[in-house]
């Protein structure tokens, strides 16, 4: 890359928060990846927005992460800037009804779900227990229409202030926004969420705790949390479920290297520890294929790939 591209973000961005060959294995949830040009940790969404400038100014490609969780990056890394959310200004800023019957909730982009669940289960408001256990970012979720347990990010949301493709921050309402299962007009667009502001109903402080923490036990105990992973790796097919697609194929256990399906949840791929982000996409290659050759289905990733050839 043009060694002028890092001088220009240098101009904008803190000294120590720009890295270059930035190893992602570091940043994803998946402990593989090969490096990136160059990976800026913002601070806040004005930083994102002069990044971008410069990135297309400069015929730069660019890429968004937040905590890395639901994404596996190629051996041989990206080529371009990645912008991390993870180091986003992460106050929660409240405002509360006159009532006290519900709560608006706002926050950056890089905010966890897990740190925004429990700051309004302390706060006594209700809607984002199903949240409190999935490891990503407030950005990402929104994008992804994320959802656990019944709930679903576009049961609580109200608007998203984003970047458009002409730099320009517009908000988006729940209505603009077309929530499906694991997807919103975010992802269609390839807009970047700034800030996220979501209504909540009020509820009781120790029950809303009380199911946060039975909601976590469950996962302890169904999902391999013990490993590196991406999570669910698969969408769901409609009507159906991944993991016992999967393990109906006879896959459970089954491996490539050290990247394996998930002897505790088969939905779930896993690192055992050396996995390269190789054998994990040649897991999943194999995973569709033996699926599709057991029952005829075609299970679509649920997780980004960067750095893959289509």
């Amino acid at each position: 890359m043009d060694r002028s591209v890092f001088d220009k973000l240098s101009k904008c961005i803190a000294p120590g928060r720009i890295i270059e060959n930035a190893r992602l294995s570091e940043y994803t949830s998946f402990k593989t990846g090969g490096p990136a040009d160059i990976l800026v940790k913002v601070g806040n969404s004005i930083e994102i927005q002069r990044i971008v400038a410069i990135a297309k100014e400069s015929d730069v490609p660019f890429y968004v992460i937040g905590n890395g969780t639901n994404m596996l990056v190629s051996d041989e890394g990206y080529r371009g800037i990645v912008i991390c959310l993870r180091e986003m200004d992460n106050d929660i800023r409240a405002e509360k009804a006159s009532n006290g019957d519900y709560c608006r909730l706002s926050c950056s982009a890089g905010c966890t779900l897990a740190r925004l669940s429990s700051e309004a289960a302390s706060m006594g408001y209700s809607g984002l227990e199903f949240a409190a256990g999935i490891p990503g970012s407030v950005g990402g979720a929104v994008v992804m229409n994320a959802g656990a347990y019944g709930g679903e990010i576009k049961d609580v949301f109200e608007y998203a202030d984003v970047l458009d493709e002409n730099g320009d921050v517009i908000r988006l309402k729940r209505e603009d926004m077309d929530f499906g299962y694991r997807k919103s007009i975010i992802q269609e667009k390839e807009y970047i969420v700034l800030d996220v502001m979501f209504v909540l109903k009020k509820g009781e402080e120790n029950a809303i705790k009380a199911e946060i923490k039975e909601l976590n036990e469950r996962r302890r105990e169904k999902q391999p949390l013990e490993y590196a992973s991406a999570g669910s790796t698969f969408k769901r097919p409609e009507g159906l479920f991944a993991g016992k697609l999967i393990e109906d194929a006879g896959l459970k256990g089954f491996s490539v290297g050290d990247a394996a399906v998930s002897e505790k949840h088969c939905g779930f791929l896993i690192n055992k520890g050396k996995a390269t982000s190789t054998d994990i996409y040649e897991l999943i290659s194999q995973v569709i294929e033996k699926v599709y050759e057991k029952s005829g289905v075609v299970l679509e990733p649920e997780i980004k790939l960067l750095g893959f050839e289509e």
